[in-house]
């Protein structure tokens, strides 16, 4: 019997749903530089979005806020089953961008993630137009990381592609990933 050699249409890509399930962990910056230009308000949109497509796909969210002096878990992590625009209406901006601050946090919500279901993939979504002095860390336990850069206007720091490229993160502009 003759063996032919294994050649490239031979093989076939199947992509295969994480067996412990996923976790999509966003951090919303509410600084007072995401008020302009709407761009708090676009992203809470697109948040919205995202929240949605996570419970149609049965995976947990988590929310962590963070604006002013700190930052905050808003939500989860759960699977957002009842989730609607109404929580998101009264999420405020202003004040500094203390981003090494939330992603503190979401670090701290994804470790927990990770001991208690260590087989899960871990998303982390930062949504924010990156105008902060903090160099965050990456958190360990976040298998990836998505950037969506809000920031605007003729003088752009580009510090989301920065991060993200240290971070080894791809970056998203908003409207990229509305659709």
């Amino acid at each position: 019997m003759r063996q032919d050699a294994l050649r490239a249409e031979h093989l076939r890509f199947v992509r295969e749903v994480p067996r412990g399930g996923v976790l999509h962990c966003f951090v919303l910056d509410c600084s007072g530089s995401m008020l302009g230009g709407q761009r708090l308000a676009l992203a809470k949109g697109l948040l919205s979005a995202l929240f949605d497509r996570a419970s149609t796909a049965r995976a947990e969210a988590a929310l962590v806020c963070f604006g002013g002096a700190g930052a905050d878990l808003r939500f989860g992590p759960a699977v957002p089953r009842w989730w609607n625009e109404r929580w998101l209406r009264p999420v405020g901006g202003g004040g500094g961008t203390p981003l090494a601050s939330g992603v503190r946090l979401a670090a701290q919500v994804l470790e927990r993630s990770a001991r208690r279901k260590p087989a899960q993939q871990r998303w982390l979504w930062i949504l924010t137009d990156g105008r902060s002095g903090d160099w965050p860390v990456r958190p360990l336990h976040a298998d990836e990381v998505v950037f969506v850069d809000f920031e605007q206007g003729a003088v752009r720091l580009g510090r989301c592609g920065v991060i993200a490229g240290a971070w080894g993160a791809v970056v998203f502009e908003p409207e990229g990933l509305i659709g």
